[in-house]
């Protein structure tokens, strides 16, 4: 189960992102990027990152700790930014966070890319999961003790912004791909589908799935989180379009 801790001062945001994440302390003294449910993409892109989070945990891929952050509205006092101020009253209650990495610098695919190994599972992983936001433009990957790091899943499982009024393909491929920026050196995809497929399942997807609060899933959360499972399995188990999207997208 994840960590949770409460908010103690807002230190700093992080206006790079479109959600406007922030540094804050928590009451255990440690520094985290807090994702806000209070954000313009709501608390859909919390689930998001926590499923997708989770997920690469299980696969073993490099992601800082998720935690659970609780935000108290009187922090909004202290800040001068009108804008701040209604995002962190807006996002009072539970919402995710995830370790700030000190010191890291942004990963720069000019400088270098990672072994093929290590490309070609996240490749992977970020076809499974629908990420459409590791590109070279926004590689969302940082480089820290000369280690690379995933970081900033909000954009995945991007379908679920549509459930209301379409069914999601979970055997559909993931044409976004082409624009992956490590892609260049993904040139192991079928090793890594061998690799990281066994290390998913059903039960696996209902632990995951069980982590996220009930007020984060609707007003059918026990539904809710059975479509995310059930999506997920089928995902898994048809994944065939997607690897091959992505060997063929390699060359």
């Amino acid at each position: 189960m994840l960590r949770h801790i409460t908010a103690t001062r807002y230190v700093t945001p992080l206006r790079e992102g479109g959600s406007m994440p922030a540094i804050v302390e928590g009451d255990d003294f440690g520094l985290y990027v807090l994702k806000f449910r209070g954000a313009g993409q709501g608390t859909r892109a919390l689930v998001a990152e926590l499923i997708a989070g989770r997920i690469a945990q299980a696969l073993q891929l490099p992601v800082p700790e998720l935690v659970f952050v609780d935000l108290d509205p009187e922090l909004a006092r202290t800040e001068p930014d009108s804008e701040i101020q209604h995002l962190i009253r807006e996002s009072a209650g539970l919402n995710v966070a995830l370790d700030y990495l000190p010191g890291a610098a942004n990963f720069d695919p000019v400088a270098g890319l990672p072994d093929a190994d290590l490309a070609s599972r996240i490749v992977w992983f970020d076809s499974f999961v629908s990420n459409v936001d590791r590109t070279a433009r926004n590689p969302n990957l940082m480089v820290w003790h000369r280690a690379l790091w995933m970081i900033d899943h909000g954009a995945a499982l991007y379908f679920h912004h549509g459930w209301d009024t379409q069914t999601p393909d979970a055997a559909s491929a993931f044409p976004m791909v082409r624009e992956h920026v490590l892609l260049p050196a993904a040139s192991r995809i079928m090793e890594a589908d061998a690799d990281l497929a066994p290390m998913l399942d059903r039960p696996l997807f209902e632990r995951v799935l069980g982590e996220v609060p009930d007020a984060w899933l609707g007003d059918t959360p026990v539904a809710t989180r059975e479509r995310y499972v059930d999506y997920l399995t089928t995902r898994l188990e048809r994944r065939a379009a997607f690897v091959e999207e992505a060997r063929r997208a390699h060359g």
